[in-house]
This record gives C-alpha cells, structure tokens and sequence, in this order.
C-alpha cells in the first residue's frame, strides 16, 4: 500500500478547530429580578410593591459584580488562623476580599436588618426577595446574615440586652475588622446549639453554665463545653444553649468579654464540607467563656425557637432561589443550543421537561412568600400566627427536599457543559444539600408539623382554610383538598405516615396559592402534574393538553 506522502493532507487551515459557534452567549450581565416573572409577582401578590425601586437595584448589581464576586470567594474558601506568628491564640479566620464584598453588599441593603427597622406592611416579602436574589450571586454569606436577621427576636426575650446589641446588629455598616462592638460599626451574629451527642436533640446537650456571682436572665456566666457544628465563627457575638442550674437555657457568647480581653471561644477546626465553601464552619470549645443569659432560664429552647423560625424560612428561600437560579440557566442554554435542526427549546421533550422544571419554581415561589407574608401579619393575627407555625416546617421540608434533585435535572438540560467548575451549576449542586440539613433535617420537619397539629389545633385550621380559599377552582385540587380532610379526621399511623402527609399538604398549598394568583395556565398545570392521577416521579412526565408555552415564557430568563 503507498504511503501517505505531504500532498495527500488537507492544508493547515483545514486542521483548524477554534471556531466556535452553536453555545450561548454568557448568562452574566443580565437583571435577576426584572427577570424573573414568578418573583415580580409574588412579591406584589404579598404587599412587597413598594420595594419595587431597592429590588430593581439589587437585582443588577446580583448578576453582574456580586455574580463575580461569587466564584471568587468560592474559589478561595476561609483560611483558620488559630495563634499568631508569636504563638498567641488568636482564634481568627481570614476572608477573600470577594467575600467581604458580598458582605458589604448585603449588610448594605438591610438582608439582616429591613423586617426590623421598616414599620410598614410587607418588610419581610421584600428582605425575603433580597435574600432571594443575594443568594444566586452566593450562598455562604447568606449563613451570617441569615443567623444576624434571625437573632433579634430571640434577644428581644431579655431586654436589657437586645437595648445593648439591637442597635448595633441593624446598622446598614459592615465591620469585618476584629474588635470590641463597642469600637464596631456594626455587627453579626451567629448560633450554635448542634454537640457531638446531641445533634437535633439539643437537650441532651452538656456545656455548662457556670453563674459568676447572682443568677438568672440577664446576668453573667461563664461556659464550658463544645460545640460541634458552629458557623460563622467570625460573627461579633453567638446566640448558643447551655445546662444552667435550672435547666437548658439560652446564652449571648460574645467573642471579647466586658474587660475588652478576647473571650475563651477556642476554634479547634473548620469543616471540610461539600458545599457552602465560602462560609466558614467550625468545631469549637469554650473555656470558661463569657456569657449572659438571654430569656427564662430553663426556657432556652423556647427562647432561640423565634430564631429557628426565621431560619427556617430563609432555608426555604435559600433553596428556592437555588432552583430559579438553576433553571434560569437550563432556560438559556436551551434557548441558544441547538440539535437535530432546531433550539433545545423547540424540542417537545426538552419542553416538557424545562416546563415541569418551571412549575416547581412557580409553587415554590408562591409558599415561600406566603409565609413571609404570614411572618408579616402574626403579631396582629392570629390566624396569620398560626399558618406561619406550621408552613414554616411544611416548606422547609418539601422545598429543602425538592433543590438537589431538580437543580441535576438542570444540569442534564445542559450535559457535559453543567457538570464542570467553569459554570455555576456545580456549585449550586452542592449547595443544594445544606438547607435540607440545617436548621433540622427532613424528619425533624415532619415531627415538629405533627406537634403543631397536636398542641396547636389552631394551625390545621389555618392550613384548611388556605385550602378552601380555591374550592371550586380546579377538580384536581378539590380532590386532594377532601383527601387531606379525610387523612386528619381518621386514624393515620403517625409519626409513621408523617412524610407522605406533610408532602399532601405542601402540594394541597402550593396549588391553591397558584389557583388563587389567577395564572390559569400554570396553576391547571400544576394540579395536573403534582395532584392528578397522572403524576410522575421524576420531571418531564407533564401531561398532554398544558400550555407549554406560557409555562416557559414566565420561566425565561431574558429581559421583556
């Protein structure tokens, strides 16, 4: 056989492989909230219109600088810094200045402070939204702030001291420097109740308090003990439990002491964790640490309990914005990808399945900010009280649940293009987990939904009644409406049966509030799919005969 000679190959201009051309233009650069219909929307629906003008603002500044800002401080996770060069214990840990930029950001805009100082109706639907946006730039930060929002009404239960540190926790100032609050412009704080045997069974906790001279709400103590799961841990001061004289109760652990010295919080190590890279998370010990009983002693459950439903909430909208944000992606790169003669998102099966993708973002959205709203509205109604005492958990588990699997689902709508650490995906994928755990996993939602129903009536009153807001809207609604009536009025096996009802009432929920919003497209579609007989395990399994096209239209991502 004659052998290939240099005449035989193409010229090197035939060998070139760089032009490229069938991928989309950047998604960066664009408005995360003028972009998003299902949020616009919400927000008005729960009276947040008036913070149209911050939102718009926010919005930009999320998907472009602070969008960058992101893989920044991802790419370069805290570092702990446990003694100085001279061998003092500094217990420090040291930021990218991307972190500290989002930080500023979001400490700026009031995401810890505006449902605090802002008298007027609808003050958490417009945080809930900043919060929202904040986290599709990036997630770790959203942990300090979330814990500085969630503080206050667990500080208001002791107020001599909540006169000390509110003032200094709502100021719009970030102050990342390492100093007494009395010399700060402002503050964050943390929590931390998680110890290695306790877990979520945080009476079987062992720090000690130790009173330094009287006892009781108010007066000083000293702390000795661990705990296994602490974030932040840079935060200004801690809101943590302790075994007093007179049972667990609840603790303000400042990092300096009154003297100005540097109180004993020893970190031991930070966490070496899937996701959440830019925050840092920590194991740490206190030894003989500084610290002020905060509530009733012996009540400290009850006292931090105000803060463990704000977190909750921002769980929910933590994984909420994880799924626009993931979808919103998917929704580009359809848009611009093309296959087989035509656009991703010209292709029926990629429809269905970016659809079904898009309605679990719509009933997602519409939970979230009705019990912001409900967090609104309690102190002045009791019904409001009630509803947002057991929506808290219902959302939190379901919409925790849902963020991992959905956002993979994203990534397969882009292949190989989603899965590596050039795009956003990968991390949102692992973020995906950690809302679903923190604050107390799946079970511990579904347990605490059961003791509401059992010590509060009031709240399976509250749900039924958001229920039959819709009666007579949609057939399939109705039928899961008189499903659940029957399930409470009968003999259920709980807590065995408890998941399986808490997953009835959320879909029974987020199809009313669909129903109720008035987008008749969307909300036929989600009773179709989440509570008809035709239901699917995993997404695109949409039946036939949905408006496909206003589905996906609400869902784009581009400017109207």
């Amino acid at each position: 056989m004659a052998a290939n000679n240099a005449q035989d190959l193409p010229p090197a201009a035939g060998w070139q492989t760089h032009e490229v051309d069938n991928q989309p233009p950047p998604f960066e650069g664009r408005n995360l909230y003028t972009t998003d219909t299902a949020l616009r929307d919400a927000v008005h629906r729960e009276g947040g219109g008036w913070g149209e003008d911050q939102l718009r603002h926010y919005g930009e500044r999320v998907g472009n600088e602070l969008w960058e800002a992101g893989f920044d401080a991802n790419r370069n996770p805290p570092e702990l810094q446990t003694h100085d060069r001279y061998g003092h214990r500094v217990d420090q840990v040291k930021f990218h200045p991307a972190y500290h930029q989002l930080m500023d950001a979001a400490i700026g805009n009031g995401l810890h402070a505006l449902s605090w100082d802002q008298t007027g109706a609808g003050a958490q639907v417009v945080r809930s939204a900043l919060m929202y946006l904040h986290n599709q730039a990036e997630s770790g930060t959203m942990c300090p702030v979330t814990m500085t929002h969630a503080a206050v009404p667990a500080l208001r239960h002791q107020p001599d001291v909540a006169r000390l540190w509110e003032p200094r926790i709502l100021s719009r100032q970030y102050d990342a420097r390492f100093l007494p609050p009395e010399q700060k412009a402002g503050v964050t704080l943390g929590m931390g109740m998680t110890e290695k045997q306790g877990g979520s069974d945080v009476r079987a906790n062992t720090t000690r308090a130790v009173p330094v001279g009287a006892e009781g709400p108010g007066r000083d103590y000293e702390l000795i003990g661990h705990k296994w799961f602490f974030s932040a841990p840079m935060s200004d001061a801690f809101l943590v439990l302790a075994q007093s004289r007179g049972g667990l109760s609840c603790f303000l652990l400042p990092r300096w002491r009154p003297d100005g010295s540097v109180n004993a919080l020893r970190i031991q190590r930070l966490k070496d964790k899937l996701g959440n890279l830019s925050n840092a998370s920590s194991e740490v010990e206190f030894q003989n640490a500084h610290a002020v009983m905060v509530g009733e002693e012996g009540r400290g459950v009850a006292t931090i309990i105000d803060m463990v439903a704000q977190t909750r909430l921002d769980c929910m909208i933590g994984s909420g914005s994880l799924m626009r944000h993931g979808l919103a992606h998917a929704m580009h790169h359809c848009a611009h990808r093309k296959a087989f003669g035509s656009t991703l998102l010209q292709q029926p099966l990629m429809r269905n399945v970016l659809a079904d993708l898009a309605l679990e973002v719509e009933g997602t959205t519409a939970l979230t900010f009705r019990v912001a709203a409900a967090l609104d509205r309690q102190q002045h109604d009791p019904a409001e009280a009630a509803f947002a005492r057991i929506a808290t958990a219902l959302g939190k588990y379901w919409i925790c649940k849902r963020a991992a699997g959905h956002i993979t689902e994203a990534q397969e709508c882009l292949g190989g293009a989603g899965y590596v650490e050039e795009h956003v995906l990968p991390r949102l994928y692992r973020e995906a987990p950690v809302n679903a755990i923190w604050e107390g996993p799946g079970n511990i939602q579904c347990l605490d939904v059961l003791r509401a129903m059992q010590k509060s009536p009031e709240t399976v009153q509250a749900v039924m009644d958001e229920l039959r807001r819709a009666q007579g809207e949609n057939r399939h609604l109705d039928a899961a409406t008189q499903r659940i009536e029957n399930r409470l009025g009968g003999h259920a096996e709980l807590p065995m049966e408890a998941r399986s009802l808490v997953e009835d009432l959320v879909l029974a929920l987020q199809a009313g509030l669909l129903v109720r919003a008035g987008h008749h497209a969307i909300a036929d579609a989600f009773c179709a799919a989440r509570l008809g007989p035709d239901r699917t395990l995993l997404y695109g399994g949409l039946p036939g005969g949905l408006d496909a096209d206003i589905i996906l239209s609400r869902a784009s991502p581009q400017e109207e």
